[in-house]
């Protein structure tokens, strides 16, 4: 794709599968070798824009950014890094909706690699299990922790949680701030987005108004 066929695409929100986009040598190479190449090729893109890595302060910043590309920002690429989801038998036989709301999100949109910063809420009717509640934090983690496009993220949680519960009921909610409209282009500072996903039950008005009640009253 050439600069004006870029350009022209601006930022629209393009995504051809649910899953994210991946070479299929993607984790041949380990994280220190990663590492070791981002680190070269960032200090390159300081060089170009005239900064001097001599200096102290910017030194160890190549590496820095590489590391925290690899381990932090990024582990969530690898699935080798997917958190163990462990679930229980619903000894209790619960019925009704479970929410786990005000979900920390921390992503990167991979259109300019920048913040993605907001909240998921999640539900869901339980059948023959269910899960501990810090296993659906754990899980929004790490499907932030890539580069990411928000309506991808509010699908890959929903299919993997319905995949984990042996049950298509459940929804979810993200709501997010993204600093490729906030801090460039319109430099929007107050808009957010909101992205809704669900499956089973909650297809039906009546349980998806409860949940999205739940979470309304909570924001209130």
């Amino acid at each position: 794709m050439n600069k004006e066929e870029i350009e022209l695409m601006g930022d629209a929100h393009i995504s051809s599968a649910t899953k994210t986009p991946l070479r299929a040598d993607a984790f041949e190479k380990s994280d220190d070798e990663k590492i070791k190449n981002i680190q070269y090729h960032f200090g390159e893109i300081m060089k170009e824009l005239g900064l001097d890595l001599t200096d102290d302060s910017l030194s160890g910043t190549p590496y820095r950014f590489a590391k925290m590309y690899v381990k932090e920002l990024f582990y969530g690429l690898n699935p080798k890094n997917r958190p163990k989801t462990s679930t229980f038998q619903n000894n209790y036989k619960y019925q009704k909706i479970l929410v786990e709301q005000n979900i920390n999100i921390d992503s990167a949109c991979e259109h300019h690699f920048l913040p993605i910063v907001g909240t998921a809420s999640v539900g869901y009717i339980p059948k023959d299990k269910v899960i501990g509640l810090s296993k659906i934090n754990r899980l929004v983690d790490y499907y932030s922790h890539r580069p990411q496009v928000q309506e991808r993220l509010c699908l890959q949680i929903l299919e993997d949680l319905q995949t984990t519960l042996g049950t298509e009921d459940v929804i979810v909610v993200v709501n997010a701030k993204h600093l490729c409209v906030s801090s460039r282009g319109i430099k929007d500072k107050n808009s957010f987005t909101t992205t809704i996903e669900f499956g089973g039950k909650f297809a039906d008005p009546l349980y998806r108004n409860e949940f999205l009640g739940i979470i309304g009253k909570s924001n209130s």
